[in-house]
């Protein structure tokens, strides 16, 4: 299994240095206002995909946060109903009118 996961890697970096020994050429982007970006078309995608993925880390942070502090409120929650299950009496109130209003009959 190690073996065929160290294939899989070989062979997808052959193919992306493929791509980028094959996409050398400069390419110009163009802004707004006459800005001018020239580099590589590889090194392009590159910073593109690089910043693709830091927006979408940084979108599933605010996910990732959220879902911790409600974790943490129900941890806390968890642990003061068992601090009030392990403090209360040996008889619950329940059991004791379950039984109150049952009369034997012989």
């Amino acid at each position: 299994m190690v073996y065929l996961k160290w294939l899989v890697r070989i062979i997808i970096f052959v193919l992306l240095l493929g791509f980028a020994v094959k996409n050398l050429e400069p390419v110009t982007l163009n802004y707004f206002m006459g800005y001018q970006w020239q580099e590589p078309l590889v090194v392009i995608l590159l910073a593109f995909t690089i910043l693709g993925v830091v927006v979408g880390l940084l979108a599933a942070m605010s996910t990732l946060f959220r879902q911790r502090r409600e974790i943490q409120g129900l941890r806390r929650e968890l642990r003061r109903l068992d601090k009030n299950v392990n403090e209360a009496p040996a008889t619950s109130p329940i059991a004791d009118t379950a039984t109150a209003g049952h009369v034997d009959v012989m």
